[in-house]
């Protein structure tokens, strides 16, 4: 009896992928996450960035100050006025892995992309990719499909010099993607910002800085109508440049942080010696001992540097990974803060009027979470609205993957899922109405309130999310308008108070079924009229139509599937403050008046039959 084929591992079973083959099969190790174009970081994006990052590079070395961009569906293209690829080597600068300038620092010193990729990537992953380059009145072009070369041309020219590409991405590999308009522009702001002078025009909208990352630090603030307590402080250097000032009204800190022109969403060793910099400052300045959550609450900034041989922990360059720059930068930060503060006595008074005003009003919270811990554990030391299950997350071991905990609305909701929930890794947490809306109000909210303090102390993130117990937090709400109400103010107390939670991609909400269609022979659950009609249509005849209103209403049977392997989910996306504080202002602030105005314009009534 001969082996079956899987146990056959010879020579034949070794496969050596071309670098084209490689990037096409191996997508996400180039560009992180592919998806549709609903989030920032979607690969859509990323071959933007990458054909960006290679003008504003130009502009970097100065050559150029402006760079156009064009983006009709999904054709996208880019045209830069910088020195133009070399004629000779066009093909081989879009095509061949590990080919390119940026090798060489007498041609780029402090460049984004390194490691001779990025195009080569865009083209890989490109239905259709057309490169000309302009330089000294000749132009040379290609022309490519799916990564092949398919026409190449090259002549005379009356075009300024510098690069044009066009690419459309690969609809078999991202299916259904579009390219979302306000992603675009604020990839197009942080340039800006980034590179005082640039202008970029996107489709005929132009965006320029005057005052680098101090427009970027003003516009968070305007976001949400914060004002600044005293005028940002702002240096800018040739390898360093940062912003800070400290709102009147804003909780926590905001932090923007980049490495030679790209955002790093991670954070890394810059934003870390910027901190620890920072704080040394204050406290030789004020001869103090504050920590370092003194000194930042309420604070907006970004930190900026260039730097010769980046090392980012991913291709996607989220986080800066150089730990030899920590100390030069630290000393660095703290020196030009402390002959600021020597130079403008009083914005530093302010600011240590701000950090003493913070550190009284911590030690005050300090007393109010004594009185709250103690309230708790004179219940019980378990948690009444939790049903806890045997596995928990531990992000830093890496167990726990996979667990989660439903927060759902009323006892009833809560025994379909906890009689068919998964015990090991399936938690629920029970709310007991409609939780306080919390957008408004001050941290000291959640030790007032038990129901929020029962479920931070289960989720256990009081100060920060090492302890997180479980990966996924899951929001289980009924679908009809209480629900989505109840929805709306936790998704408000997460952003409120644990913004990184929803940063970090824990948030989640469960979609459940609104309609169950079936026959005697076959049940059909659907999420949408859309689903149910198509469902109808599927079973003929007259199939038994029913409409959930609630959790509550759905057997246990019936829920466990909707809990299991087939569960769909949708990740709360996270936005910076400031896209996101107006939305939540608006939707969950102390402005009724002005909701009900719009409610009220835009409320559809029935006609009559």
């Amino acid at each position: 009896m001969a082996q079956s084929d899987r146990h056959n591992y010879d020579e034949s079973k070794i496969k050596t992928l071309s670098s084209l083959e490689h990037i096409r099969l191996r997508t996400g190790m180039y560009i992180g996450r592919v998806g549709n174009g609903s989030h920032y970081d979607d690969g859509c994006y990323i071959l933007l960035k990458e054909v960006i990052d290679n003008a504003v590079d130009e502009y970097i070395m100065g050559f150029g100050r402006e760079i156009e961009l064009k983006i009709e569906g999904r054709q996208v293209s880019v045209r830069d006025f910088g020195r133009g690829i070399p004629l000779g080597k066009v093909v081989d600068c879009v095509s061949k892995i590990n080919t390119g300038a940026k090798y060489n620092d007498d041609v780029f010193q402090f460049s984004v992309g390194l490691n001779g990729v990025g195009t080569k990537a865009v083209n890989a992953l490109s239905r259709t990719f057309l490169v000309r380059s302009h330089r000294d009145g000749k132009f040379a072009e290609a022309s490519f499909k799916q990564g092949k070369l398919k026409h190449e041309d090259t002549g005379r020219t009356r075009e300024p010099n510098g690069t044009f590409i066009e690419f459309e991405p690969d609809p078999d590999i991202f299916p259904e993607t579009e390219y979302r308009p306000e992603f675009v522009e604020r990839r197009l702001r942080h340039y800006s910002y980034l590179n005082t002078g640039l202008k970029l025009i996107y489709n005929g909208k132009t965006f320029q800085s005057r005052h680098g990352l101090m427009d970027l630090v003003m516009e968070d603030l305007a976001g949400d109508g914060s004002e600044p307590i005293y005028p940002p402080l702002h240096y800018a250097g040739k390898t360093l440049e940062f912003c800070f000032t400290h709102s009147n009204s804003r909780y926590g800190e905001t932090f923007y942080s980049f490495v030679n022109g790209q955002y790093t969403s991670d954070g890394g060793t810059h934003l870390s010696a910027f901190r620890e910099g920072l704080l040394k400052s204050v406290n030789e300045f004020a001869n103090g001992r504050f920590d370092g959550d003194d000194v930042r609450e309420a604070m907006v900034g970004a930190v900026a540097i260039r730097l010769k041989d980046p090392v980012f922990e991913s291709q996607t360059k989220n986080k800066l990974g150089n730990t030899e720059i920590r100390t030069e930068l630290v000393n660095s930060v703290r020196e030009e803060l402390l002959h600021f503060f020597q130079r403008n006595k009083a914005i530093a008074d302010r600011i240590v009027e701000k950090v003493k005003d913070t550190q009284q009003l911590r030690k005050e919270l300090q007393a109010v979470k004594k009185l709250a811990r103690e309230r708790a554990k004179a219940i019980t030391l378990r948690i009444p609205q939790l049903k806890d299950c045997k596995n928990h997350y531990d992000k830093r071991k890496e167990k726990g993957k996979g667990s989660m905990l439903f927060i759902c609305e009323g006892q009833s909701a809560a025994g379909s899922i906890t009689s068919c929930r998964d015990v090991n890794n399936q938690a629920v947490f029970v709310l007991k109405g409609k939780p306080l809306n919390v957008w408004d109000l001050n941290r000291d909210v959640m030790y007032k309130n038990d129901e929020m303090y029962n479920l931070m102390q289960s989720l256990n993130i009081e100060d920060h999310l090492e302890g997180l117990r479980y990966e996924k937090v899951i929001l289980a709400t009924d679908a009809d308008v209480d629900g989505m109400h109840i929805r709306n103010l936790m998704i408000a107390y997460f952003f409120k108070f644990f913004e990184q939670l929803v940063h970090d991609g824990h948030v989640y909400v469960l979609e459940t079924p609104l309609f169950r269609v079936r026959n005697k022979e076959k049940t059909t659950y659907c999420y949408s009229d859309t689903e149910r009609d198509a469902a109808v249509k599927a079973l003929g005849g007259k199939p038994e139509i029913t409409r959930f209103k609630g959790l509550g209403e759905i057997s246990p049977k019936e829920f466990a599937q909707f809990i299991g392997k087939q569960m769909r989910l949708s990740k709360v996306e996270y936005a910076p403050r400031a896209e996101s504080a107006p939305i939540l202002n608006f939707y969950m602030g102390k402005n009724t008046p002005e909701r009900k105005d719009y409610i009220m314009e835009r409320l559809v009534v029935p006609a009559e039959e």
